[in-house]
């Protein structure tokens, strides 16, 4: 049975944790949001043929997006901020739509952005190092994409001395914080770590009570196994992963393992059918996830891969989060660029209405 989900609670946490005055509260993707950055890509040699067919799904999730939540465009290089005005200008000129030059690799600002927060009494945008997800894709300015986001939203940085990526935790804004030890114990990442290092890290970077381990994410994740990728909060102390889909699904034991890891934490756990086998033109598993969905003032916006799962994913979470709109759009094309929905977006919570 599913259980509705509480904004008086997320409200009163999050008065609770600004009343500290050194407290970090990262709000929940369920609060309220005042916007949510997206990329366009514009390393045309990162995406090969996929890459006008990316612009096309973007476009495409930005014109959804916009319709319940302002958007705003990192745009990398001056054709990026052209070619995104050629084909959202209706949206620029109706205001749901604002583009800003953003020193930025390309589109994954899950990832090189920051995390807006607040630590006291005041607004403020977590900063990690980043070194290219373990030094296998290093594009120019993803060191700057932090920086440079939280100079247009007029916040100060709160800088951190290690490695993480956004997509590495995920966090119900209730003191919990789920994470893979593929990637955060990753000596690519930060040599050394223990799993001790790791949480004393986590907890005092988000402020949170609990870190929550899963060992490994999906077969093929570039990230490796970023954690937004194979289980999501959807609510204090409730979660999503993926079930395996058919006997064909690459993922199918590490899915299984999941979710008897967040049954062992104590967490209330809920299932959407995996996208089962993608491929790229080689025949090679991808890894395409429902789970990398983006949620947005009352919506979800859920990727879908040409799979024939996605209609019984869409109506699990539907079932799931009861009051939520879910809206299902093509990213196949995005895929090939190495993530989804929620890889290349970064809301910005809307911390004073919490504080309301």
């Amino acid at each position: 049975m599913s259980r509705p989900f509480s904004l008086s609670f997320v409200r009163s946490y999050g008065k609770g944790a600004a009343m500290g005055m050194d407290r970090t509260y990262v709000p929940p993707e369920w609060a309220p949001q005042s916007s949510v950055w997206v990329g366009w890509p514009h390393l045309r040699g990162e995406w090969g043929d996929a890459f006008d067919g990316a612009r096309v799904e973007i476009a495409g999730f930005i014109r959804a997006l916009s319709q319940v939540t302002p958007v705003r465009m990192a745009c990398g290089s001056r054709e990026a901020y052209t070619s995104a005005w050629l084909a959202m200008d209706d949206l620029i000129e109706a205001g749901r739509l604002q583009l800003h030059t953003v020193m930025a690799g390309d589109i994954w600002l899950r990832d090189t952005g920051p995390i807006l927060a607040r630590r006291g009494a005041a607004d403020t945008a977590l900063r990690f190092q980043f070194n290219g997800w373990g030094g296998k894709y290093v594009m120019p300015g993803d060191t700057m994409t932090a920086q440079a986001i939280a100079s247009v939203e007029r916040v100060q940085v709160s800088p951190f001395p290690f490695v993480l990526e956004g997509g590495a935790v995920d966090l119900d804004g209730a003191g919990r914080l789920l994470t893979t030890r593929q990637c955060v114990l990753n000596a690519n990442r930060n040599p050394g770590w223990t799993e001790a290092d790791a949480k004393q890290a986590l907890k005092h970077a988000f402020g949170v009570e609990q870190v929550i381990w899963l060992d490994a994410g999906l077969l093929n994740d570039h990230t490796d196994g970023h954690v937004d990728n194979v289980a999501r909060f959807i609510g204090p102390g409730r979660v999503l992963c993926q079930s395996p889909s058919g006997p064909s699904d690459p993922n199918a034991q590490t899915l299984r393992r999941i979710h008897e890891s967040l049954l062992e934490a104590g967490l209330d756990v809920v299932t959407v059918p995996s996208p089962g086998l993608i491929t790229d033109a080689d025949g090679t598993p991808v890894p395409a996830s429902h789970a990398n969905f983006l949620i947005s003032n009352q919506t979800i916006f859920l990727p879908t891969y040409e799979s024939e799962f996605a209609p019984a994913a869409a109506a699990a979470l539907e079932q799931a989060m009861p009051g939520y709109k879910v809206v299902a759009l093509p990213a196949r094309n995005i895929l090939s660029g190495g993530g989804a929905f929620h890889c290349m977006t970064q809301q910005v919570p809307n911390l004073e209405e919490l504080q309301t």
